[in-house]
């Protein structure tokens, strides 16, 4: 990992384009610095001022005595370069380039920004930016931004694609009275990324959690890497926008069509512990939640309320999500039933009723956080005569303080009269939400945080297969040379038997003698179907003859094939006839691969034959994570052919062993040959003993 200290912690800043006008950025810098309490030496850098803000201003960065941690650039774009190669001759270690008028204004800022990480790469010099609002770091403190204000101190750490975005959450955390231990622009990302600043944040002693808000990945390998890792340590938080599934239009392949960009991003994040949202209320409603409460120990909640309404609602959204209501030890519902009101619910969710006051709430809290079967509490509040909204905040304050271990949220469902109590939350460290399923989305949100953490241990890696590489590369060699990407039925049966991928193996017969012999070779029954890149749909144009069992049929098999093709389709290129045995039936299931261009391979597994675009039972996972049995069993029971598999109404169950072995042996293909773009065994075939491919299609690309 690269120590990025030096960006937070530098013990000298300088800011090129310094300016004594509070209308110009380069004020603005100088005078945040200055204001956020920075202990570090700060160097205004302008030839043609004396003085800002009582600091003396220096020509260049090169008349600077003694060394320069970090330089704030903010000089226009055509002079950036200039500006950059005198702080790499002084040995600035790393550039804020606040400046815009780079790649995000065509062919020639693009050229402009690659000269910048030119420099930045020949001296050695992290680069943040351009077209960046700087970053802050409120335990430093530093505010090297031209940001307007500084948070208040706290533990999230954000860090945004969109410098939009940083200005207008900054100003809003202020009424919302939210402390943050960094603020992260990253601009363009002409060299540091969101994967480098997850890495600092999550080594960072004051960070507790680390939201993002991105627009792409720079580097998708290197982003499961680094987040997998950090994400046992800290909470990711994401909201990516830009959801398009544009990237499945061109796919030719099952697999391909039904992988978008989306489901790929959906995909990585999952597999490396990665919390996604939808808007940024959740993510913001997630961040305060990690930055203030327990980890809970399982997903087991508990709803106080004295509204009836309400909390029906919390227990439908609990019962949509991962999280469950928790039930109570008969200890806890004879004290609730001795205690409350007749009137009053005493199995979860507990209604103290509208006449309630503080005593009734302190009874039930109290209650729900000794039951050893509570693993969070959920408290719902409605404003009615005789409440006490302030009396009820601070007892649920006394309550968290005696049971630090398990989170506690409040749903105040109210305005004006509800404010002050909303008050005494908040500060109090609280979460407290407006309405029920906010609470309940955000509860549901650490709780899988929490799950991941427990199950963080990682599977033991399977043994590599035994392959034949020289099998593959000589097909592929063969396809290419032969201008072509799709491999034929033969040619991609070779593929996966040179894998050990069971597959039913096809062989390209050129003359009805060849037929017959590979089918007397082989084994009656035995199928023939035409070969040929032009034609797609064999049956169409009469191209396939099953159940054939002797010689004297597959002569006229293949003749009739022969003559049906030439009368359909008479200039297409013929390469032969592909001769392959019958196979039994069995439960029908799909193994694909569809390559996204951020995070590689995708595998996906689920119910196969004509129904895989129908039904869509069809599960993803990133090929690099396939590589321990835990993963690919998880895969499998995410689907509803796991159900057949297993055994449905007193049939035999599926050789599971084998289909485990057939995926991860397709993961380590597809990740051994970058060349293949997409790949379908469609069907597989799975039986009690063994399973066997009988349609394969696997696309590769042209070589550059």
């Amino acid at each position: 990992m690269s120590d990025l200290g030096f960006l937070f912690d530098p013990k000298e800043v300088a800011v090129i384009g310094a300016s004594a006008s509070p209308q110009k950025i380069g004020y603005a810098i100088v005078s945040n610095l200055v204001k956020s309490g920075y202990k570090g030496k700060i160097y205004p850098i302008n030839p043609r001022v004396k003085e800002i803000l009582g600091l003396p201003c220096h020509p260049s960065i090169g008349e600077v005595e003694g060394p320069v941690d970090l330089a704030v650039i903010a000089v226009p774009a055509k002079y950036s370069i200039g500006v950059l190669q005198e702080c790499g001759e002084a040995g600035v270690k790393g550039a804020i380039i606040i400046t815009a008028g780079f790649k995000e204004t065509g062919i020639e800022g693009l050229k402009l920004e690659q000269e910048l990480q030119a420099v930045g790469q020949k001296y050695g010099m992290r680069l943040v930016g351009p077209n960046c609002v700087g970053l802050m770091d409120t335990h430093t403190p530093l505010n090297a931004s031209f940001a307007a204000g500084f948070p208040e101190k706290g533990n999230i750490s954000f860090i945004s694609q969109s410098g939009a975005m940083v200005i207008a959450i900054l100003d809003w955390s202020f009424q919302a009275g939210l402390g943050f231990s960094r603020f992260i622009s990253l601009g363009n990302k002409s060299d540091l990324d969101e994967s480098d600043f997850i890495e600092s944040c999550a080594a960072d002693p004051n960070t507790r959690v680390i939201l993002v808000y991105a627009e792409d990945i720079s580097d998708g390998e290197k982003f499961i890497r680094v987040c997998t890792t950090a994400s046992r340590v800290k909470p990711i938080v994401i909201l990516k926008s830009g959801t398009s599934e544009a990237g499945a239009q061109a796919a030719s392949s099952h697999t391909g069509a039904l992988a978008g960009s989306n489901l790929a991003y959906d995909t990585a994040f999952r597999q490396s512990g990665v919390l996604r949202t939808d808007d940024m209320s959740d993510l913001f409603n997630l961040g305060l939640a990690f930055s203030t409460q327990p980890l809970p120990r399982g997903n087991r909640v508990a709803i106080i309320t004295n509204s009836g309404g309400p909390a029906i609602i919390a227990t439908d959204a609990i019962e949509k999500s991962g999280l469950g209501m928790a039930r109570f030890e008969k200890a806890t519902i004879d004290q609730l039933r001795e205690n409350l009101p007749a009137e009053s619910n005493i199995y979860n969710p507990i209604d103290v009723l509208g006449d309630a006051r503080v005593d009734r709430f302190l009874f039930a809290l109290e209650r729900s956080f000794e039951d050893e079967n509570v693993d969070s509490v959920i408290v719902i509040f409605s404003p009615t005569a005789v409440s006490e909204p302030e009396k009820i905040a601070d007892t649920i304050l006394e309550q968290r303080k005696k049971y630090p271990h398990k989170p506690v949220f409040a749903v105040y469902m109210g305005g004006k009269t509800l404010a002050k109590g909303k008050a005494i939350l908040v500060k109090g460290n609280v979460p407290t939400f407006t309405f029920p399923e906010s609470a309940v989305k955000a509860l549901e949100g650490i709780s899988r945080y929490a799950d991941f953490r427990q199950a963080r241990d990682a599977a033991p890696q399977l043994p590599l297969p035994q392959v034949d590489r020289t099998i593959v590369k000589a097909t592929f060699y063969d396809v290419i040379k032969d201008r072509r990407v799709l491999l034929m039925g033969h040619e991609a049966s070779q593929v996966l038997d040179a894998y050990g991928i069971p597959v039913n193996r096809s062989y390209l017969a050129t003359s009805v003698e060849e037929a017959c012999q590979i089918s007397q070779k082989i084994g009656f029954p035995v199928v023939l179907k035409i070969s040929s890149p032009r034609i797609a749909h064999k049956t169409d144009v009469g191209g396939v003859e099953i159940g054939l069992h002797s010689r004297r049929e597959v002569e006229k098999a293949y003749n009739r094939i022969t003559e049906r093709v030439n009368r359909f389709m008479p200039d297409a290129p013929i390469y032969g006839i592909e001769v392959s045995k019958m196979v039994d039936e069995g439960i029908e299931v799909i193994i694909g691969m569809s390559r996204d261009i951020q995070f590689g391979p995708m595998i996906a597994f689920g119910l196969g034959g004509i129904y895989v675009n129908l039904l869509q039972d069809v599960s993803f996972r990133l090929a690099s994570s396939l590589n321990n049995r835990k993963a690919i069993e998880e895969m499998i029971a995410e689907t509803k052919a796991f159900t057949l598999l297993k055994g449905y109404r007193g049939q035999k169950s599926a050789d599971i062993d084998t289909l485990i072995d057939a995926i991860y042996r397709t993961a380590r293909l597809v990740q051994d040959f970058e060349e293949i773009t997409e790949m379908d065994i469609n069907p597989l075939r799975v039986y009690s003993r063994g399973a066997t491919g009988v349609d394969v299609k696997i696309t590769i690309s042209k070589p550059d």
